[in-house]
């Protein structure tokens, strides 16, 4: 049997760097693992300009 290459779309914690593969198509409102909801929002880093 030949090895074939799959390719499946998912998300990504820019908190924790999680990766998962969604079970239904509803989006995510927190990340599985550390539970953050701004878990599709890039940290601030500290920069604060105010």
């Amino acid at each position: 049997m030949a090895m074939a290459k799959i390719t499946l779309d998912g998300y990504k914690c820019e908190r924790c760097d999680h990766e998962w593969v969604p079970r239904s198509k509803e989006y995510p409102r927190v990340c599985p693992k550390c539970k953050n909801p701004y878990w599709d929002r890039p940290k601030n880093g500290g920069n604060s300009d105010s």
